[in-house]
């Protein structure tokens, strides 16, 4: 059975001059346009499609790839609007995805990225996004242990520091007084549990725990690359002795260094060295 707003692997049932039409199980048949269509793409054979409806409510498949899926959250661009509609945003398909007026939280301009979450509309059939998201989160216990490493969805900045949902369940906290660099909105990485508080939300580090000895390290390879210029022909291939030679550590101390410099979008990696970034741009709320 096919799913919207999910890729799925459909049957070809037959052929027209309009496209193919595969095999939706209770949403019978679903036309794949004939822009579409490969040259292995035969009656019977198998095709991984994304399901969703067009503008005029029919279900149609493409092998286009959305940014995002239903049930995953994502920063997408505002692209259009309809001061009666909504805001239209790119998600990678050639037809928009509506984000319904009633699904705003607050007003969006054309250009503007907004972090969103994407489901189907149980009245229309549709998939949309909502800026409305807060009461997903939380809904069961946050049973993370200090220093699990965790996949977090940067969402906003506040006073104290940046919101995030880990795990896609809970809202966690990356405080300012943690952090060397400002994240980037909308930024999906791994981060490290530092505790739960009493409400269930998360407080959250880029650093394991322990990392305090390293830390040095690391401001010490960032004054090595401004004072060179902004770039380092040391890396991962260096080996040990030269490593120990340039900076006095181990490998693996220098490895854990550059490691958090690049999470925190200081330094690029390459096969030759490292190399200084600029400072990231950070999407900031509208008020």
């Amino acid at each position: 059975m096919a799913t919207i707003g999910k890729r799925n692997l459909l049957r070809v049932m037959r052929q027209s001059e309009h496209g193919l039409y595969l095999d939706g199980g209770s949403y019978g048949e679903i036309l794949l346009p004939k822009r579409y269509v490969l040259p292995g793409n035969t009656v019977d054979s198998l095709i991984d499609v994304f399901i969703y409806r067009d503008s005029e409510d029919r279900m149609v498949a493409t092998t286009e790839k959305p940014y995002v899926e239903v049930g995953e959250l994502a920063s997408l661009k505002v692209v259009g609007g309809h001061v009666r509609i909504g805001a239209f945003l790119d998600w990678g398909l050639s037809k928009d995805l509506l984000l319904p007026n009633r699904e705003l939280s607050r007003r969006v301009g054309i250009g503007e990225s907004v972090v969103v979450y994407v489901f189907v509309d149980k009245k229309s059939d549709r998939v949309v996004a909502t800026t409305r998201f807060e009461g997903l989160l939380n809904l069961v216990p946050a049973r993370y242990s200090p220093n699990q490493r965790v996949g977090v969805f940067v969402i906003e900045e506040t006073p104290l520091g940046f919101k995030a949902v880990v795990e896609g369940a809970h809202w966690g906290l990356f405080y300012h007084s943690d952090l060397a660099a400002p994240l980037q909105i909308g930024a999906k990485m791994d981060a490290f549990v530092r505790g739960v508080r009493p409400d269930g939300k998360v407080d959250l580090s880029l650093l394991p725990a322990g990392y305090g000895k390293v830390a040095p390290l690391a401001e010490k390879i960032l004054e090595a690359l401004k004072s060179s210029g902004g770039r380092l022909d040391i890396g991962d291939h260096s080996s040990p002795a030269a490593i120990q030679e340039r900076f006095g550590c181990s490998k693996k101390a220098f490895k854990q260094a550059i490691g958090a410099l690049f999470k925190e979008l200081r330094i690029a990696i390459d096969d030759k060295g490292i190399a200084l970034r600029p400072e990231p741009k950070v999407v900031r709320r509208r008020h």
